[in-house]
């Protein structure tokens, strides 16, 4: 989720924030269920793969664009995407650009992901990456940013309010 609000938030004028941000958990779907309901299936199966994760990211994109019209209102109390709405384009990208990063930063931890499936080999598995907490160190400090960055148009959002008032 760090990096979904680290890379979300500022770009929140081409990107839509909710969509991206679901993009970068809805894969872990799979291995809840594997776990949860005892599949006798790889914890990281078909899902985690690019070429699924972007048909996943592209209709996510699609199924949240059908619902903006129900949550916009929200999104835009919020200060999740810009007054003048987003196109479909950007819920597509969204959706396909947060799944495409989830399994980037998976793929180096897990010896089970087949990023390039049908290729058996997982080139971008890297173990080190997960003993030394590199990549949950990294999501953390992205995390942070993202809160701060969010505090701060949320605090500028109040201070335009206060300022407008005061006229």
């Amino acid at each position: 989720m760090g990096p979904a609000f680290a890379i979300g938030l500022p770009l929140r004028k081409f990107l839509h924030v909710p969509t991206f941000v679901i993009a970068n958990v809805i894969l872990d779907v799979e291995p809840f269920l594997v776990l949860y309901l005892r599949f006798d299936y790889p914890l990281h199966g078909y899902l985690h793969t690019f070429l699924s994760a972007l048909f996943v990211g592209l209709l996510l994109g699609y199924v949240m664009f059908n619902f903006e019209r129900f949550f916009q209102p929200l999104y835009r109390k919020l200060l999740l995407e810009p007054s003048g709405g987003l196109s479909i384009k950007s819920f597509l990208l969204s959706g396909a650009f947060g799944t495409m990063l989830h399994i980037f930063f998976d793929s180096p931890l897990y010896s089970d992901i087949l990023p390039f499936f049908p290729l058996s080999v997982n080139p971008l598995y890297y173990p080190s990456l997960s003993t030394s907490l590199g990549i949950a160190v990294f999501s953390i400090w992205m995390g942070v940013f993202g809160i701060v960055f969010y505090s701060a148009i949320l605090l500028l959002r109040a201070y335009k309010r206060i300022k407008k008032q005061k006229r």
